[in-house]
């Protein structure tokens, strides 16, 4: 299975939690969206361990079983798509997240996050963390 971490899925990782790092063991492939990174280096950017996030993030993307996800047409309609049904439905979510999602989606894989607000997104496939 392909996994897409989100951003608090990567960051709870990174701290080694068993929730995250025992489901991650069982991917043949982890994903993270250009917008995931886009939020973890604004949270680096205002944390005390700027340089120290950059090269674990960095290291992390040089895995071989990590590959980083570029928005393109595909992904911008997929958006667009997701957007506009929840904008009817009255459900929107954060722009952010609309984005994660439609990679997730756009690339058949699984999503990973402690937010609870992606239940909104039909045929997404999702694993919702538990804080404990």
């Amino acid at each position: 299975m392909k996994l897409i971490l989100d951003t608090n899925a990567y960051s709870a990782l990174m701290q080694g939690r068993e929730e995250v790092v025992s489901y991650v063991k069982q991917a043949e492939a982890i994903l993270l969206s250009e917008v995931v990174i886009g939020e973890l280096m604004f949270g680096f950017r205002n944390g005390s361990k700027l340089e120290k996030n950059i090269s674990q993030l960095k290291k992390f993307l040089d895995n071989y079983f990590v590959k980083e996800l570029v928005i393109d047409w595909n992904t911008a309609d997929r958006y667009s798509r997701i957007a506009t049904i929840l904008r009817k439905k009255g459900q929107p979510i954060p722009t952010n997240d609309l984005w994660i999602a439609a990679h997730t989606i756009q690339t058949g894989a699984e999503l990973v996050s402690y937010d609870k607000h992606f239940e909104v997104i039909d045929g997404l496939i999702w694993k919702f963390l538990k804080n404990s």
